[in-house]
């Protein structure tokens, strides 16, 4: 396993729904925060900038598609940030997965598992851009497994 990130992320009042836990929607606005802090901001050898440090201008991210296991409920406690784990769990051509776990404390077991994948696209071609052998680098440093998500239901 490579490196992993590991930020915090403070709960709002917002996110409390009317059952008095953390509305599902509020979960991914964390997940999101946790992945921006991660991919554009997370120091990387010691060098602000995260993991698209290296990426050209005009080369955006999509998301692809995103995955949402939820292990426990969320209840919302004053001044207690979430504590999110977030990896590289897949590198592609031109797409990449991160997976992710959510805890409502440091020793707590997740409360959520996720993965998220992403497409690299250069807006001056308007075509997905193929990861470099230097941003595909950086990148492994992050790799790991992937987060362990429930089997889907057979149709």
């Amino acid at each position: 396993m490579g490196e992993i990130f590991e930020c915090e992320i403070q709960a709002r009042l917002r996110d409390i729904n009317l059952g008095g836990h953390v509305d599902n929607v509020e979960a991914l606005r964390v997940l999101d925060e946790a992945r921006l802090l991660f991919l554009r901001h997370a120091p990387v050898a010691g060098a602000d900038g995260g993991l698209y440090r290296d990426v050209p201008a005009g080369v955006i991210d999509l998301v692809g598609s995103q995955r949402i296991d939820y292990h426990s409920e969320m209840r919302f406690q004053a001044y207690q940030p979430f504590v999110v784990r977030i990896w590289v769990s897949h590198i592609g051509r031109s797409s990449f997965t991160v997976s992710y776990e959510l805890r409502v404390g440091a020793d707590h077991p997740p409360a959520i598992v996720a993965e998220s994948s992403i497409v690299l696209w250069d807006t001056a071609t308007a075509a997905s851009w193929p990861i470099d052998d230097g941003v595909r680098a950086t990148f492994t440093r992050f790799l790991g497994d992937p987060v362990a998500l429930r089997e889907r239901p057979s149709r």
